[in-house]
């Protein structure tokens, strides 16, 4: 009777383990590939499951373009030497003589800084009175300011510059090595060139975005594509604010890989594989190398095209798996192109589970056997 009774006990007690075990959730990272293919559209739930060929990766493609507008592109170069009013210029005067009119005795030269043109359009100048400036080049202007000094002092020399002023200047900030405000002059009447003014970009230029604002217009690029498309160095004007920024666009990687993480795009695109690895790919102790997932929510017209249907409205839920054991599965994830806010997962080998399943039963029966070996021992 006692022997019986230490024999059901402890069959007793590998069946409730068992149970409990069977019916209790052990420790992953994640739903495995049946569950989530258990949740598909085609068995009443809310995601389509695609699985991943060429024709799907050439559908699912499409990246949103950055590139200015119509208006943007279809202006022309301003005409930067001729000064408006609001303008700023400096005007330097060379006298020949010891004592002149403005220079000072000991450099023979008269720095006249920040000269505002006004909403008129004149400036004032000592002995030479007002004069027209705006609609005048400053080379027009350096003339007319010469004649009228030349017969009160011997062979005066003047040099006029535009500065920076409320006409034709631009401002730049974000990420560029000197923000400011910087005139629109000739050298630098194009994008590219006032950027470089501003001593380049001072981020890495694969993810550098340039937007412009012009009045309530607004477009965007990337800084790369500045010079690989010259119809996006487009020409400047007065007033135009220069937004430098690093592209802010994501992806999250979860399950069995080498890390999980949200990561940063570091190029305009990555694919699939090159995701994978920017984590330190997939975990050979875990990865089911047949269930890497890429989860987005698509527009009707990519959705309708991956699934070849018509009748499909709104955004869907789209899951889309990479099967890296098949022939091509390597050549279809380095194809398959990620976008903003996608979420890839990798679900754990079957093995995985089962590994658990017998380390949490033999864990358990071990501490079972010695409970029952007491208790049979009393």
């Amino acid at each position: 009777m006692t022997l019986l009774g230490k024999k059901g006990a402890r069959g007793a007690t590998f069946l409730l383990v068992a149970t409990i075990v069977a019916s209790c959730g052990l420790p992953r990272s994640g739903p495995g590939k049946q569950e989530i293919f258990n949740g598909s559209v085609q068995k009443n739930g809310d995601a389509y499951i695609v699985s991943v060929d060429n024709r799907v990766t050439r559908a699912t493609s499409a990246q949103p373009a950055l590139g200015f507008s119509q208006e943007f592109l279809n202006a022309g170069l301003s005409v930067a030497d001729v000064i408006k009013p609001g303008d700023t210029l400096g005007l330097t005067i060379w006298e020949n003589v010891d004592d002149g009119l403005l220079a000072s005795a000991e450099t023979g030269t008269s720095n006249l800084d920040e000269v505002q043109v006004d909403s008129a359009g004149m400036i004032f100048v000592p002995y030479a009175g007002r004069i027209r400036a705006a609609g005048n080049t400053p080379e027009a202007l350096r003339q007319i300011i010469t004649s009228k000094l030349d017969s009160q002092t011997p062979d005066p020399q003047v040099i006029v510059r535009r500065l920076a002023g409320n006409g034709s200047t631009v401002s730049l900030v974000g990420a560029v090595s000197a923000q400011g405000v910087y005139p629109i002059e000739r050298p630098t009447r194009t994008l590219s060139n006032m950027l470089a003014a501003a001593g380049g970009v001072a981020i890495e230029p694969e993810i550098a975005q340039v937007s412009v604002i012009r009045g309530n217009m607004t477009s965007k690029v990337w800084f790369e594509d500045l010079f690989t498309h010259p119809s996006f160095d487009i020409a400047l004007r007065g007033g135009d604010r220069i937004l430098v920024e690093e592209d802010e666009r994501s992806f999250t990687v979860l399950g069995a890989t080498g890390g999980q993480a949200r990561v940063a795009f570091q190029t305009q695109t990555i694919s699939a594989i090159e995701a994978i690895a920017q984590v330190g790919g997939l975990n050979s102790n875990l990865a089911d190398p047949t269930g890497v997932f890429v989860f987005r929510t698509e527009s009707s017209n990519i959705a309708n095209d991956v699934l070849q249907r018509s009748d499909l409205h709104g955004e869907q839920r789209m899951a889309y798996v990479l099967d890296l054991t098949e022939p091509t599965g390597m050549f279809d994830a380095r194809d398959f192109i990620i976008r903003d806010k996608d979420t890839i997962y990798v679900t754990e080998a079957p093995f995985v589970t089962w590994n658990k399943t017998i380390s949490a039963l033999t864990g358990s029966l071990a501490s079972a056997n010695a409970i029952a070996s007491a208790a049979g021992s009393n």
